[in-house]
């Protein structure tokens, strides 16, 4: 895996990173309040795999996922940003191949994930890296998505990645 840029160091999530997390979220996504879809429960439970870059003590990348309780073969991410300012460097990809390391370590041999079709960075993000697009049930900006899928009016871009 290629080093991370000096003066960035990865490390295991911690619980009290989540008032961090959150708190970067909106400025992260511009303007939009995805604090919600981050409840605390995620650092809880899933801080052992999920991963943080730091630069100092500043927060400039993390990614949240867990090992699939329910379907033994697979991983989920949950959640992933890095800042604006850091974006282009690498960082969401070192944090990609670091969870896939653990997956594989962990008998996993699918990864999947899901955004918002308005996030048009995240799904070339995860094409560019290897992730497939699920064929949904409905197409919005030219992209299959699942409709409702966390609530109503809900679409999502779902992905999947073969380790």
């Amino acid at each position: 895996m290629t080093p991370l840029p000096e003066g960035l160091k990865l490390r295991e999530a911690r619980p009290s990173d989540h008032p961090v997390i959150i708190g970067v979220l909106k400025d992260w996504w511009g303007g939009r309040d995805l604090t919600a879809m981050l409840p605390r429960v995620f650092l809880e439970h899933f801080f052992n795999t999920s991963f943080v870059i730091e630069r100092g003590h500043e927060l400039v990348a993390f990614l949240i996922g867990f090992l699939s309780p329910g379907r033994p073969n697979e991983a989920y991410v949950h959640f992933m940003g890095v800042h604006p300012d850091c974006r282009k460097m690498g960082l969401g990809t070192h944090l990609y191949k670091t969870f896939f390391s653990l997956c594989r370590e962990s008998g996993r041999d699918t990864v999947r994930a899901c955004t918002s079709p308005v996030n048009k960075g995240s799904i070339e993000f995860h094409t560019r890296i290897g992730f497939r697009l699920d064929p949904g049930n409905a197409r919005v900006d030219g992209y299959p998505v699942t409709l409702d899928y966390n609530l109503p009016g809900d679409s999502k871009v779902r992905f999947e990645r073969r380790l």
